[in-house]
């Protein structure tokens, strides 16, 4: 997949795409059917989206809510078989352009877009005045089509990132996977912590959770995927997710046991998926009540994940 920064001064080769546009943060059902949509049109396959999220733009200090980061995205697109994504820095300058000099300057002048696939909820330009309806007219003036796509649902709920972060605050990862068609994940290199686990004789990979939507604290089920290096494989095991109540306060992270494994994953990118929402986090009063916890929440996450 080709990577691109900006929409100025591109390669004629770069340009003229059938392309999907929205912010696709979890890559869920709804945007797939959208991607879907823009394929097999006799141009190759893009995707325009935005980073920073909009959101954190303009509202830098509210609570973290992606569900993936850009890298992760770009990875889920890649998968998807899209051939060029077009991630363009939000900035401020950005969003000051009206609906129309944004249809006019991006997406005609900068990308020479053959056909562009919104979802029917989809606003951009200055105050997101512009709709899906907007934009259709202007395709027509700029001489690029567009096809408005209807909201996803399962008969019940609209497929939507802001259902997906309920579902996973609630501990409810399967439902959560259930709308985004694939297992909810948090990815990221594996970074040295206290090693408090080595010596409980449950080594953990730790990994930071920063700048995402944080699922319900708790152990979890998991799969994982060890994606470079000597390890690199797929791999079950059990995760903490949140602040060790045990051993004082301490910032929110992830830490993954895999299970029968031995080596050393400092550095190693991880990509580590929620199964099953175990329990809630417990401060304990002993270390041997931990561990035989410990032990429990292992067999569990075991049987769990061979009955997939």
């Amino acid at each position: 997949m080709l990577k691109f920064h900006h929409w100025r001064d591109l390669p004629e080769a770069a340009r003229g795409a059938s392309i999907a546009m929205g912010n696709f943060d979890g890559v869920h059902r709804g945007h797939q059917y959208v991607i879907d949509l823009a394929r097999n049109r006799d141009a190759p396959l893009g995707v325009v989206t935005f980073e920073p999220h909009p959101r954190e733009v303009f509202a830098p200090d509210a609570p973290p809510f992606r569900l993936m980061s850009a890298e992760t995205r770009a990875h889920r697109l890649d998968w998807l078989g899209v051939e060029r994504l077009y991630e363009l820095p939000f900035t401020r300058d950005l969003s000051e352009l009206s609906a129309g000099a944004f249809a006019h300057e991006v997406l005609t002048l900068g990308l020479g877009v053959r056909h562009v696939v919104i979802g029917a909820d989809f606003c951009f330009g200055k105050g997101r005045t512009g709709t899906a309806q907007t934009l259709a007219e202007l395709g027509a003036e700029h001489g690029f089509d567009v096809t408005i796509a209807p909201l996803q649902n399962d008969g019940a709920n609209v497929f939507s990132s802001t259902a997906i972060r309920k579902a996973l605050s609630d501990g409810k990862p399967r439902e959560a996977a259930s709308m985004l068609g694939h297992w909810h994940r948090i990815d990221g290199p594996v970074l040295h912590g206290e090693k408090r686990g080595r010596e409980l004789g449950y080594p953990t990979a730790n990994m930071s959770i920063a700048g995402l939507h944080p699922p319900r604290f708790g152990v979890y089920a998991v799969l994982v995927d060890v994606l470079e290096g000597p390890h690199q494989g797929k791999y079950h095991g059990v995760a903490s997710m949140g602040v060790r109540p045990m051993f004082g306060e301490n910032k929110p992270n992830l830490e993954t046991f895999l299970f029968d494994f031995k080596g050393d994953l400092y550095g190693t990118p991880l990509s580590v998926a929620l199964v099953e929402h175990l329990r809630d986090e417990v401060r304990f009063d002993s270390l041997d009540a931990l561990i035989s916890q410990m032990d429990a929440d292992s067999a569990r996450a075991r049987a769990i994940l061979a009955a997939l």
